[in-house]
């Protein structure tokens, strides 16, 4: 099979649903004449034209709005933002224009609209530009909050995004564009809301999405040297969240450890604990872990970033801690 960069995935999503409807486009800063911030829009101007591929203001509240007022009208945009740190200046539209039209309207207005970007530190990008708000949006009713890890669940999830009749947040990570990873020939799409399991094992529940899919993965490595069997599930989506295999997945592990890089308070792992506690409790062998970055903001500094988001040992430790080693 092929590998392709995660942006490549990206593109080939976007070019193939642009191809095949007609009333889908892409708008957002860079996203046409340079090709994109990241390139995932490489190219796409010359094939599809300005009429399809837009460069806009830096005036996100704009061109998110102008987004929504599209969507309503029968087109499907693509909002593209260049960081999701970004999306707070156009916060109000998403949450109160594109999540609640349906419901407020009574079924009138559909939102079919994908707003899309970098979510996450991406290294020295400062505070400001470091945050991750998958459990903001996916606090919100009305959403589907997406968070690939590799580029097969990227093109496929994304052609799955842009198809949906309701609004959907789609949450890359700027360390991620250039990953490479298989990805078949031809069309297929993934459904939204059914959590992956990457590896099976018997002794600990491993759960995470997006980027912090390649801890996981490392610390359940880590972990098979010293005779521990984690299973890996990443979740995919946080919006909604497949509980059905993860609750399964604990129920034969009987351990369970969430890695998640938001902050602790509020998070998605937050949410996962609660719901093995309230629907897996009497298989629960050990307390629920969770492995976030520290309750602070992200410094500049390469060092304290180090320390400050999860990473292998921290997890590895945790796998430890509740199988008791």
């Amino acid at each position: 099979m092929r590998e392709l960069q995660f942006r490549e995935a990206l593109r080939e999503a976007l070019s193939e649903e642009m191809r095949r409807d007609k009333s889908v486009f892409l708008m957002g800063e860079e996203v046409a004449e340079y090709n994109g911030a990241y390139k995932v829009s490489q190219g796409m101007l010359d094939e599809f034209g300005p009429e399809r591929v837009y460069d806009t203001p830096i005036a996100e509240l704009g061109f998110a709005g102008l987004g929504v007022g599209a969507a309503m009208n029968g087109l499907k945009p693509i909002i593209e933002f260049m960081t999701f740190n970004f999306s707070l200046v156009a916060i109000d539209q998403i949450i109160n224009s594109a999540a609640k039209m349906y419901a407020m309207t009574g079924g009138a207005y559909s939102v079919p609209i994908v707003f899309r970007g970098p979510t996450g530190n991406a290294g020295q990008l400062g505070a400001t530009h470091s945050s991750n708000f998958e459990n903001w949006f996916a606090n919100t009713p009305g959403l589907k909050v997406i968070v690939p890890s590799n580029p097969y669940d990227a093109k496929g999830l994304l052609k799955s995004a842009i198809r949906d009749p309701d609004p959907v947040i789609f949450m890359e990570s700027e360390v991620m564009y250039g990953d490479k990873g298989e990805v078949p020939e031809g069309e297929y799409l993934l459904p939204i809301g059914v959590a992956d399991v990457k590896r099976k094992g018997k002794d600990v529940t491993v759960i995470s999405f997006g980027k912090m899919m390649k801890v996981a993965l490392q610390a359940a490595e880590e972990m098979a040297k010293e005779g521990i069997d984690c299973e890996v599930i990443d979740l995919r989506t946080v919006r909604p969240i497949d509980y059905a295999t993860c609750v399964e997945s604990v129920k034969k592990t009987n351990r369970v450890v969430i890695v998640e890089e938001a902050n602790p308070l509020a998070g998605i792992s937050s949410e996962l604990t609660y719901h093995f506690q309230r629907y897996a409790f009497d298989f629960l062998d050990s307390p629920v872990i969770r492995v976030n970055s520290m309750d602070i903001p992200l410094s500049y500094s390469p060092t304290y970033i180090d320390v400050t988001i999860p990473n292998v040992k921290r997890t590895v430790d945790a796998i430890k801690k509740v199988s008791y080693k």
